[in-house]
């Protein structure tokens, strides 16, 4: 038996369950129902307490929520008595909090850490021996758009440590985690999904439960987690709608209780843009650009992407998107490679323009990389990064490839807006517990997009998209117009739009004072230039207030709100920030909203006697998937980038040493070394021999991609075509006929290679077409490959 199975048999045998430190875990149960219509989510998490000890227990819970939920309830129930948690300021209600357990009073605290909005931690004080209590937890989110057109929900399940680095203003996030497999409670989860348009299917990286149908025309459907969930992985749902993504508008009338004029009392609007390009501008690819990659090399990019195949490690596949999109660069931009942890590194002293040597010399790089370089300190490589001058005529684009394990995720996104102006920010949050916080908040405030990649997800698609925003032409100009009634105003909660994308939703709150009549409509518009050219797109909605929406667009709108003030007054300073401070405050106690500044409490006043006896404190620990820590392993290289990686020489280091050895708080004290790949997959074997031009070499090389003998491609060529032109038309031929399902990872590449061919005007194509279709035993049209 292992160690590991002989622990957790022990745990099990034991008086009730315990952490891995044998102190009971009060800690029981969670359920969790999710509530989805349309785009925006519901959750409500119930958390069942039981106190099994012989004396009063306080049970701490530290947990990951999304980064961007509006937290809008918080409630305890012990027996039939339940008690509803107000919001306060932070400050107050911890004090409000101790006072109750000096008295030996029943006391509750929901908090979100001062450092990362996707960090809350739970205090259940004082829960007398034999006793149970129920905890209500209530948030609302809106649910991102992913390249295949699915909305995604994520539960996070997973908390893993992270990383302060020394000198940071951060406080470290103290995280009590045990591996997944010993987490001592259990979790059940359901949702339930509506919508005004069919739902054409619902998929999860975890086992559901079939799909049922609660009506005819499919707008309505349950289905559950299925049994067993071994919290070894984040809990994300995919929805898909059938002609999904229509601009719309939902008006909710104002709190009745409310006071008309504020945020509560008044309707709130949520308009829903999905901006249409048009296709002449889209088909347009940019050939200048200055890409700088920045690569994670933690100890944590070690663990394996997918926890049923350990083949694959994060930073095994991280290395494999980079030969992806070194391929797909076009000729005429600039680029650098950065990679960081505990210190950082770059491959060339400033970006280079792009070429076969340099790109030839960052491959050789990209080979040798391995997740070696300790915790994850990111912000000091942003900061050299923004510190090089931008190349003119070259727009900055900035791709930031992370597990997101940080503890100073605040300072981080204010140094990526604080540059804002200078550049695009595309980041992508890599495995189970990467911080919602710090991948949308880089996103977000970079003006770019920001993409998951969980259990078997490929890395590759998800990057390549976002590649191809980068390709756009930035839209600039962006502004929002609102024609409404005589009587009725819009005062706007939402930010300005600094970002918009093909496909890509955009959100507007706004708050509507005045009267209208039922009948009344309104109309927003948005422009924008793209590519030099203006373009408009308009909705025009009912001002009538929806049926049975609650106020969640309420809540929603005010933690957008709250989310831009909380920015304004980490920028501010002395009188300002109280200014912000006291603003935040206001707005949080009147919405029910959780912020930085506010906590909820709860605090049983009971007539029953204080509580007697000394209180003692059991932690409640959350489930962590970081099994590789600071300082990891040997270089990996994967047999797709080994042909290019021989005699390669090092990156350039930033810091003289390999700085602070921080270590992580709640880290696992064992190390997972990474794994060998196996033999690479064709597509990347092929990707791997494209020039950086567009063109491929014939030889034998490209001959054994294509599963034939450099003899059987030599005698297929007809006669008087140039080699290099017979062997890019064999590849294209491969890529269209063989990895259709693959064609977002190399379309980009393909695109090089046909404009590559157009400009050699070569003669022939038809027949080389013909050619290559004989000998690959295909039947790939000539105008399918763009020629």
């Amino acid at each position: 038996m292992s160690i590991m199975s002989s622990l957790s048999s022990e745990m099990m045998n034991c008086c009730g369950l315990l952490t891995v430190k044998k102190e009971p875990v009060p800690l029981k149960s969670v359920e969790v129902e999710l509530e989805v219509r349309d785009h925006v989510a519901t959750v409500v998490s119930t958390l069942n307490y039981q106190n099994k000890e012989d004396k009063p227990i306080e049970a701490v819970f530290v947990f990951p929520l999304p980064g961007d939920a509006a937290v809008c309830h918080f409630s305890a129930k012990m027996g039939q008595k339940e008690i509803v948690a107000e919001v306060k300021e932070k400050q107050e209600a911890r004090e409000e909090y101790d006072d109750a357990l000096s008295s030996g009073q029943q006391a509750f605290l929901l908090e979100e850490s001062d450092q990362s909005p996707d960090i809350f931690s739970m205090r259940v004080g004082c829960l007398p021996p034999g006793e149970s209590a129920s905890i209500r937890l209530e948030y609302v989110t809106e649910l991102a758009v992913q390249a295949d057109e699915g909305l995604r929900f994520c539960l996070p399940a997973v908390l893993n440590p992270r990383y302060t680095p020394q000198g940071s203003e951060a406080t470290a996030v103290q995280v009590n985690s045990v591996p997944a497999s010993l987490v001592p409670y259990s979790l059940s989860f359901s949702a339930r999904v509506s919508s005004p348009r069919p739902i054409s299917k619902v998929e999860s990286s975890c086992s559901l439960d079939p799909l049922q149908f609660l009506n005819t025309d499919q707008t309505q459907a349950t289905v559950k987690l299925g049994a067993g969930h071994k919290f070894d992985r984040d809990v994300e749902v995919l929805i898909y709608y059938k002609d999904a993504h229509q601009p719309t508008a939902v008006v909710e009338a104002g709190q009745a209780s409310a006071k008309p004029g504020t945020l509560m009392g008044d309707p709130v609007v949520m308009v829903s843009l999905f901006p249409e390009f048009p296709q002449s501008v889209m088909s347009s690819v940019a050939s200048c650009g200055e890409f700088v990659f920045l690569m994670d090399r933690s100890g944590s990019m070690g663990v394996p992407m997918n926890i049923k195949d350990r083949n694959q490690s994060r930073i095994s596949s991280a290395k494999e998107t980079l030969l992806l999109l070194l391929k797909s660069l076009p000729m005429g931009c600039y680029f650098n490679i950065y990679s960081f942890g505990s210190s950082f590194e770059h491959i060339f002293p400033k970006s280079v323009e792009y070429s076969q040597q340099t790109m030839e010399e960052a491959l050789k790089i990209v080979g040798t990389m391995a997740a070696n370089l300790g915790g994850t300190e990111i912000l000091k490589p942003l900061k050299h990064i923004y510190e090089q001058p931008c190349i003119p005529s070259q727009p900055r684009q900035l791709f930031v490839f992370t597990d997101g394990a940080v503890g100073n995720t605040k300072e981080v996104i204010d140094l990526v807006k604080k540059n804002s102006g200078s550049h695009r920010c595309f980041s992508f949050g890599i495995g189970e517990g990467a911080s919602s916080a710090l991948i949308n908040g880089l996103a977000k405030e970079g003006g770019g997009h920001a993409q998951f990649v969980t259990g078997s997800d490929r890395m590759q698609p998800k990057v390549m998209q976002s590649l191809r925003f980068a390709l756009q032409p930035a839209v600039v100009d962006i502004s929002i117009t609102w024609d409404l009634p005589k009587d009725v105003s819009v005062t706007v909660l939402s930010p300005p739009i600094t970002a918009l994308f093909q496909g890509q939703r955009s959100l507007v709150y706004g708050q509507l004072s005045g009267q209208s009549s039922e009948a009344a409509e309104g109309c927003v518009t948005m422009k924008y230039s793209l590519a030099g050219h203006p373009t408009q797109n308009q909705l025009h909605f009912s001002l009538k207030p929806e049926e049975d929406t609650g106020l969640t667009v309420h809540r929603l709108g005010a933690r957008t709100l709250i989310r831009s003030l909380e920015m304004e007054g980490r920028e501010s300073r002395g009188e300002q920030h109280t200014g912000v401070k006291e603003k935040v405050v206001a707005l949080s106690i009147q919405s029910g909203v959780s912020s930085c500044f506010t906590a909820f409490i709860a605090v049983n006043k009971g007539d029953g006697e204080a509580i007697q006896g000394p209180l003692v404190r059991r932690n409640v620990p959350a489930p962590r998937m970081m099994m590789a820590m600071a300082y990891c392993s040997a270089p990996l290289m994967s047999d797709s980038l080994s042909r290019c990686c021989s005699a390669a020489p090092t990156m350039k280091s930033c810091t003289e040493e390999s700085g602070p050895k921080t270590k992580l708080s709640g880290a696992a004290d064992w190390i997972q070394p990474e794994v060998k790949q196996p033999l690479c997959d064709p597509l990347l074997q092929l990707v791997s021999l494209q020039k950086a031009s567009g063109f491929w070499m014939l030889n034998s090389a490209l001959a054994a991609a294509l599963g034939k003998t450099s003899e059987e491609v030599e005698k297929s060529k007809p006669e008087a075509v140039n080699s290099e032109v017979w062997a890019t038309i064999l590849a294209l031929i491969w890529l269209q006929e063989f990895q259709t399902d693959a064609k977002d990872e190399w379309q980009i590449l393909a695109g090089k290679a046909v404009l590559w061919l157009q400009a050699q005007n070569a003669p022939n194509v038809t027949e080389c077409v013909d050619a290559g279709n004989a000998l690959l035993g295909c039947s790939v049209q000539k105008d399918a490959l763009g020629l």
